[in-house]
Parts: structure tokens; sequence; C-alpha cells
């Protein structure tokens, strides 16, 4: 298997798709076996050693879910040809073709097939580069320095050059938010030039969401982040809706509280505001938990 044939696999993942949900779990599952990999660690990973990690990895990165199931990635990334489980014959399968876990915890040991491992182990750069396709093309930016903490994963600086960004996404949401926050309204500039200041996807791009002003929000870098670890979101209505699952002491009613229930501040036209099948796509996909009850005056 060449160089570019294993590329062209990892970024080719058949990934459960069903009206625009988001999948994390097998491009999560196979960070995970890269950072062990590259740590000299077993080439083959026990479930159920695994299986805790793996859950945890879904309730921090993937969409939020009343439950969480780590054995299916396990258990189907076979199908994708990177990916195969020692044990498989020792465990029975569920009439959807998935194991079932109980096997699993018992026989199941996965890991990336000989060639693959061995290529990863031998060509530390092309680990590298679907590490970064992986990030790429499944979270935002804003997410990729912690998924890679939580896998473990130590990144050379500037391996590669990330994906181009649309420079002109950047100046149009900007410009049409007035280069403010459309939280907290946070202006501070060097000069002429605007600092901390972002350009928010509301639908990730990286699962589709237009480069366009009704899919973006001009924010902060505190309340980007915040937006894209789905601490808050968004109504139909536009206005401010905090998780219950968010919570703190110093910050906390500042930077999140005090904003729950009140509306962006409005960008310079109507076209411009945020579309609602963004925001439903957000709040169904990014948001953790359930927003706060909201005080009617």
């Amino acid at each position: 298997m060449t160089r570019e044939d294993i590329i062209k696999k990892f970024q080719n993942l058949n990934l459960w798709k069903r009206g625009g949900q988001r999948a994390a779990h097998k491009p999560l599952l196979v960070l995970y076996a890269i950072g062990k990999l590259l740590r000299g660690e077993d080439k083959h990973i026990s479930f159920a050693n695994a299986e805790e990690d793996l859950r945890n990895l879904l309730r921090e990165f993937g969409p939020w879910r009343k439950g969480y199931h780590p054995h299916h990635p396990f258990w189907r990334l076979q199908n994708d040809e990177v990916w195969e489980v020692r044990g498989a014959t020792r465990i029975r399968q569920t009439s959807s073709r998935d194991a079932y876990v109980t096997d699993l915890r018992l026989h199941g040991a996965g890991g990336f097939p000989k060639a693959i491992a061995d290529q990863f182990q031998n060509d530390s750069r092309l680990a590298f580069e679907i590490i970064y396709n992986l990030l790429d093309d499944h979270f935002p930016l804003t997410r990729h320095s912690e998924i890679l903490q939580a896998v473990n994963i130590h990144l050379p600086f500037q391996v590669f050059d990330t994906k181009r960004r649309s420079l002109n996404f950047r100046e149009n949401i900007l410009r049409a938010y007035e280069r403010k926050c459309a939280v907290c309204g946070f202006d501070v500039k060097l000069g002429n030039t605007p600092i901390a200041l972002e350009a928010a996807h509301i639908k990730w791009k990286s699962h589709g969401g237009p480069s366009e002003a009704v899919n973006g929000l001009a924010l902060c870098v505190l309340h980007h982040e915040l937006f894209d670890r789905g601490a808050f979101t968004l109504s139909k209505q536009r206005q401010i809706l905090v998780s219950d699952d968010a919570h703190g002491t110093k910050g906390f009613k500042e930077w999140l509280q005090s904003y729950h229930g009140k509306k962006i501040l409005p960008p310079q036209r109507q076209s411009y505001y945020p579309e609602a099948q963004f925001i439903h796509w957000h709040v169904r996909e990014v948001f953790q938990g359930n927003y706060r009850e909201l005080v009617i005056p």
C-alpha cells in the first residue's frame, strides 16, 4: 500500500450520516490510535482498556448525546480497510452487524493493519499529515489543540501549512458586525487592526457550512471558543442561550450568564442575520446539554 493510498483511505472514511448530523466517532478513534502508535505502545488496543477513554473523547469533542457508544467506531472502522479487530471470530454480531459490546470487551483488540502501522512508524510525516487532515476535515480550528492534548499527540510546529482559510469570510464577517463581538461588543484595536476578534462559522466549514455572512458571527477569542465548545448557542430569535452544563465562579457570570436571554448585537444589514438552518445545526450538533431557564421580565 503506497503512501498516497493510505492518505486517500483516511480522507474517505465512511462516516455515519443522517440529516447532516455530525459523526466524530471514527476520526477520534483514529487520532487516539495514532497517538498510541507514535508513543511506541502496543499496535493493538484492547477495547476493554480503551472504552472509557473513547467515551470521554466522544463526550468532549463529539455532539451532545444522551448516550455514547465507543464500540460502534471500534468495530465499524474495519469496513474502511484501515483497522482490524483481533478476536473478531469470537465476537457475536447483532442483526445490524454491530458487535455485542460484552464480547468486544472480552475478546476485542483493535489496531491498524500491519502495512499501515509500519508506514506510520517509518514515516512520521505521513502520520502527521493524516492527523492534520482529520483535524481540518472534522473539527474547527479552535478545538485542534485540545484534541491533540486529549489524545497525547505532540506535533512539530508548522510541519504542514493548514488548509487555506477564507480571508474574505473573515473580512466580510468583521465588516458585517462593525468589528465588534456579537455577544459582548469587544472591539479593541491596535492602530486600525482588530485584536482578538474572529469570524466564527455557525455551521462548521468542515461539515459543509458555507463561508457566507448568514453562517457567521464576529466573536472575540473567548466567545468564539465558548461557542465552538457548545457552552452557548442561539435561538431562532438570535437570543444567546447558555448551557445548563456551563458553570463556574470567576468569569462565568461576567462572560456567559449575564448574556443569557439577550440578543446578539445586530449586523449592519438584515440580510446578514444568521439563518435558522445553521442555528439549528449548531443547537443539535455542537451545543452541550440544555439551555438554562429563560426568565421573562
